[in-house]
């Protein structure tokens, strides 16, 4: 169950209040600057342009990631449903990808591919097809026969079966992995952008964890962070509640 509005913005409140308890027993703006300061380096870096740059290029690598991810993490996962015997050789495969570190297939990919962009989309769908494969393999498998078999009988194409027989099944499963997976392919995106890209916000947090800048660092974690939530929020669990309206019908 989502929790009311006004719960949320206690909920937060309590978390700045905490924050600026902590600063204010640490007395150290390197180690950890107030809530004030980190809000005004957010306001600078947004009026020079330099936080909106370098957010839309992190926001772009996701977009594609995740779009790649979803796309072949899909397909794989309905082939796999569908036939025990793909699934029995494929699945190894997709046991491998699920616990390879994120770390090792980022580095891999920088090697094999380049420091470009191709390798940083790559790496980072990678990371989150294998777990998309997962969730559809299982969604493929509950499906109700019983809809199944009166598809068949009137003899449905199979575009028009998937689409209005299969796919809407398979909407709560969607659901789940386009939620899980923002959640997981924003953070790998940082970390690629950390490791070997030229703008974004993994790229600033790196720029300036080497200077020592504490509250740029919080100021551009929470800025993208702040975005990723209003997408959560404001997208992907509306789309979620109504993907999964017709179980509580």
């Amino acid at each position: 169950m989502r929790a009311p509005v006004h719960v949320t913005l206690i909920s937060l409140g309590l978390l700045g209040l905490l924050w600026t308890l902590g600063a204010a027993i640490a007395q150290d703006p390197d180690m950890l600057p107030t809530p004030i300061a980190v809000w005004k380096v957010i306001a600078a870096e947004s009026a020079s342009g330099d936080l909106w740059y370098h957010m839309a290029n992190t926001l772009r690598r996701v977009a594609l990631a995740f779009g790649l991810a979803m796309s072949v993490g899909c397909v794989l996962g309905l082939i796999m449903g569908r036939s025990d015997k793909i699934n029995m050789w494929l699945d190894p495969w997709v046991t491998v990808f699920l616990n390879l570190p994120a770390l090792v297939i980022i580095v891999l990919c920088y090697l094999w591919i380049g420091l470009n962009e191709v390798a940083a989309i790559i790496a980072v769908a990678l990371n989150k097809t294998a777990m998309v494969t997962v969730t559809i393999r299982e969604g493929v498998r509950t499906l109700d026969r019983g809809i199944g078999d009166m598809a068949q009988v009137y003899r449905l194409s199979p575009m028009t079966r998937l689409r209005h027989v299969i796919w809407p099944q398979l909407g709560p499963f969607v659901a789940t992995s386009t939620r899980n997976g923002l959640a997981v392919i924003w953070k790998i995106v940082l970390v690629v952008e950390f490791l070997g890209r030229s703008n974004g916000v993994g790229f600033q947090i790196h720029l300036y964890f080497q200077l020592f800048d504490t509250a740029t660092v919080m100021a551009y974690a929470l800025a993208f962070t702040g975005v990723m939530l209003s997408i959560e929020y404001g997208l992907v669990q509306r789309w979620e509640r109504g993907a999964n309206a017709w179980r509580r019908a």
